[in-house]
């Protein structure tokens, strides 16, 4: 009986107690924990489908090969530059960079892509002395560009967050001083020593504004966006604004890790002129979207070796010239021999460079040797 009175007793207490009296039930911590799972499960499958929405309605993504009409009027592009002169240099150059051993056989080949379009421009290297041996800077020089050294410009905050194999890149910036050197230049065209010139693109230097580059698809998804890929830029070099942008530069904000292209994504920002793709043909636009590279091909100037490098080891390292034809075979048959054409490509312009430029090339390496 009394046990009876006790269970009614504990009935009635818990379940008709008057308003304001009744006990409280914390949750138990597995209630929580699977509330909380059930509520990041939620917010990640949101994230997802936001994603994936915005992915399929991304400009490279719907990109159609609608047009009919050529990249440029070539009449008028011509007509727009100045005439040449035998008796003193252009004031136009294609201007790349030499900062280690390992990028000379490509700045060979780049020059040597230069010469078979026969560009107007002179093409020039800057290059940091100290970083380049002479066998190197003989074997770049090879196929035309004629060597320009440049005190190397250091990273900001010491090189903090940058990715290792970007610390030379900001002496790029000295790109803008050679409006002040003995033969100025009056517009220049740099290229990525990454890269070969698939056909002539001297309309640039009639482009009437300070700065001009391709858009990136490297870093960001959407397609068509307001960063660039600093690997082909247009540029009127200045002086005063090269003092600008190192006084600028220990202030500005921007994701270190990608160096001089994030800072001057930040410095031209709304200024910069977007250049068509077939002036940059990034091979991270052909791993995004294969319809868009194929779209471009035929009116394309310049490839970019960005994702796979044919000239290079894996691990960054200088490859002899007696192991480069392997590197090409080993680079075309990465990532499922996506980049394939382009690889051999590059495997082909190298071995014209070799049978071209034979001689002075054996000359580099006694230098060398």
């Amino acid at each position: 009986m009394v046990t009876f009175n006790r269970i009614v007793s504990r009935y009635y207490n818990d379940y008709y107690s008057p308003l304001g009296t009744h006990p409280q039930k914390r949750p138990s911590g597995r209630v929580l924990f699977a509330g909380g799972l059930v509520a990041l499960s939620l917010l990640l499958n949101l994230v997802f489908v936001v994603k994936y929405c915005l992915r399929f309605t991304s400009p490279l993504d719907d990109y159609q090969e609608l047009k009919q009409y050529p990249l440029v009027n070539t009449t008028l592009a011509r007509a727009s530059l100045p005439p040449m002169s035998k008796s003193k240099l252009s004031e136009n150059a294609i201007v790349t960079t030499l900062y280690s051993d390992s990028y000379a056989p490509a700045v060979a080949a780049l020059g040597h892509s230069l010469r078979k379009v026969d560009t107007s421009a002179r093409l020039i290297m800057l290059y940091i002395p100290s970083q380049v041996s002479a066998g190197a800077l003989c074997l770049a020089a090879s196929s035309g560009f004629v060597p320009r050294p440049v005190a190397r410009i250091a990273p900001p905050h010491n090189g903090s967050g940058i990715a290792p194999r970007f610390v030379d890149q900001y002496t790029k910036l000295a790109l803008w001083t050679l409006d002040a050197a003995p033969d100025p230049v009056r517009a220049l065209v740099y290229v990525d020593a990454d890269a070969l010139v698939l056909r002539n693109f001297d309309e640039l230097f009639a482009l009437p504004y300070a700065f001009a580059a391709v858009p990136d698809v490297y870093t960001d998804a959407r397609g068509f966006t307001t960063n660039f890929n600093a690997g082909v830029m247009f540029v009127r070099p200045d002086s005063a604004l090269f003092a600008d942008m190192l006084a600028a530069l220990p202030a500005a904000r921007f994701p270190h890790v990608m160096a001089e292209q994030a800072f001057l994504n930040q410095f031209f920002a709304t200024d910069a002129l977007r250049l068509p793709y077939a002036y940059n043909g990034n091979l991270a636009l052909k791993e995004r979207n294969p319809r868009v590279w194929s779209g471009i091909q035929r009116e394309m100037r310049i490839i970019h070796y960005t994702l796979i490098k044919p000239f290079v080891s894996k691990q960054w390292d200088t490859v002899p010239l007696d192991r480069l034809q392997h590197r090409v075979d080993e680079a075309a048959r990465s990532k499922g021999g996506m980049f394939r054409d382009e690889m051999q490509h590059w495997g082909r312009v190298w071995q014209e460079t070799r049978t071209v430029y034979a001689q002075h090339l054996d000359e580099c390496r006694r230098l060398s040797s």
